[in-house]
């Protein structure tokens, strides 16, 4: 079974470890009643989701998790399959009839298949003890009645089916043969036409030519080619389609239909846009209402015609390249990563639930032209701070050839630099990213044989210089997020957790002068082994692991 994709629906379970069973039994059977009111084309606030389970409102002021009604009714089934498992009741203890999946099959007529098909329709199911000692999965007697109720039709057109004789499938292949020669009908109008005639419906026509096909290929030829294709062959056909070939000769050369060509292309670009790492900066002011309209309203004026990689060239080429960059303003470059990181925010809500068999090419044509634009504006940074990295570059080595090595690995540094940038904080972008490149040079520049010691010396007072500004500049917004993370500690954890933690990473003190604890020291204000201090603390990291961000984590942690 696949995991929980929600982290904040995953962390609730987690919790509820904790808690009595006798509570945990009740929040059960309400995720229970919340999974047969979900809509799947709604979306949800996780504030919702965890007052309906657990009765009370989050204690946490963060911006809440959306979570798409579709994702929220597959995790909750895992999540009912999971806290099930957990207070598992034997089912000689309980008043109503307990079905194991093929006992229920038996009784109603069908396939075990066709139970685990209804269950992602909405069937619930949960984990029970049977006879034999054995926890598995159990459906009951009520939770069968009200899926029958709801679902009549699917019931009884399920009970109904009936096999397939030898005699009527080769009748349906025969019709299938007779029809693609003496026609130009495409697959799907064929599989309609003989499932009218025959009374039988089409998903049974298509598994029978389907199974047939596979049986002996050469038997029947439809015009166009059907199955999943290869992985070599849908490359091929992405590839294509990516050099702008028709999709009229991609049909032809690849003899498939339209639909199954665009099918193709979809999965491989919703493939492509899940594959993204996706990081941004999060402003309150994206989560307004007219945010779009706001950060997005004025068109982008950007033709690019510099260099970010100058091998082969000389350091006077590229300075000439570089001559007429414009630089940014204050103002030009906070509105650029505004912008920039509005626009990634918008391209990871939007891919929230996207699953590649499925998506549609207008939701993956709208992220990416999210990312597009990113991609434009990242250039347009990158561009305007390339005669930085020339400046850093030349206060670590005087030889021009190794000049032009650093420069090409200083723009993949400052590359790395946008992406980490905090605009809200309010200092330039040229101060971080100097830092950043400076420090990545410290790694790479072999010093020993380029630079003489005055040299080295007085490039050292610049990087450290450069450092103290930039730590002066971020020092309040470092402290504003230690409170912050302080606050969640308090709010997330429980009393004991909460102060194991605070303790030992140095919480407790100021921001210049950390008051850090050890285990053994914790152990004896709580009158705990030390031991059992460490186990508290790995459970606490663990929810916090789920509830912070990566930059948030590495704070408290550093």
């Amino acid at each position: 079974m696949r995991k929980i994709q929600s982290p904040r629906l995953a962390q609730l379970l987690m919790q509820l470890r904790f808690t009595p069973v006798s509570k945990r039994k009740k929040q059960l059977s309400e995720a229970v009643k919340l999974l047969e009111i979900i809509q799947k084309d709604k979306e949800y606030p996780y504030e919702f989701i965890y007052f309906r389970i657990t009765g009370h409102q989050p204690n946490s002021g963060r911006v809440s998790e959306i979570i798409t009604g579709e994702q929220l009714f597959e995790d909750l089934r895992i999540f009912i399959s999971k806290l099930s498992a957990q207070v598992a009741d034997r089912i000689d203890t309980l008043p109503e009839k307990i079905y194991r999946i093929d006992e229920l099959a038996n009784t109603l007529g069908v396939s075990t298949k066709t139970i685990n098909r209804w269950r992602r329709r909405g069937l619930v199911a949960e984990k029970y003890i049977f006879e034999d000692g054995k926890k598995v999965f159990g459906f009951p007697q009520s939770a069968v009645d009200k899926f029958s109720h709801a679902n009549p039709d699917l019931i009884k057109k399920a009970t109904e089916f009936r096999r397939l004789t030898k005699i009527e499938r080769k009748k349906i292949i025969k019709k299938a043969m007779d029809t693609a020669a003496k026609t130009n009908l495409s697959r799907h109008r064929i599989i309609e036409k003989i499932a009218q005639e025959t009374g039988r419906c089409r998903e049974t026509i298509r598994y029978t030519l389907l199974k047939q096909e596979k049986a002996e290929p050469d038997k029947i030829t439809f015009k166009h080619r059907t199955g999943t294709a290869s992985a070599e062959e849908a490359n091929e056909i992405f590839k294509l389609y990516k050099q702008d070939t028709d999709i009229k000769d991609l049909i032809k050369q690849f003899r498939r239909s339209k639909s199954s060509i665009y099918r193709i292309i979809n999965i491989r670009r919703a493939k492509a846009i899940l594959a993204q790492r996706i990081e941004y900066v999060l402003s309150n002011e994206f989560l307004q209402d007219s945010a779009e309209e706001k950060i997005l309203s004025s068109p982008l004026n950007y033709k690019s015609e510099k260099k970010l990689a100058p091998s082969g060239e000389n350091l006077t080429d590229y300075m000439k390249i570089l001559k007429d960059t414009p630089l940014l303003s204050r103002e030009q470059e906070a509105e650029l990563f505004r912008r920039y990181n509005f626009l990634k925010y918008l391209a990871s809500t939007s891919r929230t639930g996207l699953k590649a068999g499925s998506a549609l090419s207008a939701r993956l044509k709208k992220i990416e032209g999210y990312m597009a634009e990113a991609e434009i504006i990242k250039r347009m940074i990158i561009e305007a701070n390339l005669r930085l990295v020339v400046g850093i570059a030349r206060k670590h080595s005087r030889e021009p050839s190794i000049v032009m090595d650093l420069i090409s690995e200083g723009n993949y540094s400052l590359m790395r630099a946008i992406e980490k940038y905090d605009y809200i904080k309010g200092f330039r972008f040229s101060t971080y990213a100097s830092w950043v490149i400076a420090k990545d040079f410290a790694h790479k520049v072999p010093q020993e044989t380029t630079r003489t010691e005055p040299e080295r010396e007085e490039s050292i007072k610049e990087v450290i210089e450069d450092k103290r500004v930039a730590q002066a500049a971020d020092f309040e917004a470092v402290e504003y997020a230690r409170r912050s993370l302080i606050e969640i500690i308090k709010n997330e954890l429980d009393e004991r957790e909460s102060y194991v933690i605070l303790s030992h990473f140095g919480l407790t003190g100021s921001l210049v002068k950390k008051e850090k604890k050890t285990l053994q020291q914790i152990g004896e204000e709580l009158q705990l082994t030390k031991e059992r201090v460490r186990q508290i603390e790995l459970v606490a990291l663990q929810k916090l692991r789920q509830l912070l961000s990566s930059e948030e984590f590495e704070l408290l942690t550093e």
